[in-house]
């Protein structure tokens, strides 16, 4: 069995699914974690593959958010589609990459995963706030690759 999938037993990946719930009970935007243990090719290119073979570019509003690690490599990023992106600073990511990372650094990956999807929702909810007729366009489930 892979690293990512060990380290996300039932109890963990309960957690991930709560914090993405309550991050997108605030914002319209869609979140959502990739891990695997090697990343194949350069950190951004595969993050943003993922993205587009998640298809989290469908959503309306083009605000899907995506956190992708690769345990073994040790690497982190985080990305967002380009409604954010139109409305967002150069380094809106780099908080969030810092502090999910500097947990990652004393291997606690769950709770600085958790902590990223709170600052993510957190930060979207100011741009893209919760609708009362919202829709979930995207599973909350951690993927696995």
């Amino acid at each position: 069995m892979s690293h990512a999938g060990v380290l996300f037993n039932q109890e963990n990946k309960l957690r991930i699914r709560k914090a993405i719930k309550v991050a997108e009970s605030r914002t319209s935007g869609e979140i959502r974690v990739f891990m695997e243990d090697r990343c194949r090719g350069e950190l951004f290119d595969r993050a943003a593959y993922v993205f587009s073979t998640l298809k989290m570019h469908e959503t309306k509003e083009r605000n899907g958010v995506l956190l992708y690690i690769a345990l073994d490599d040790r690497k982190f990023a985080v990305i967002g589609d380009v409604g954010i992106n139109m409305v967002v600073n150069e380094h809106f990511w780099d908080e969030i990459k810092f502090e999910v990372i500097s947990h990652f650094a004393s291997d606690d990956i769950v709770t600085g995963l958790e902590e990223g999807i709170r600052m993510a929702g957190e930060a979207l909810s100011s741009y893209f706030p919760h609708q009362r007729d919202d829709q979930n366009e995207l599973a909350d489930d951690i993927v696995i690759g």
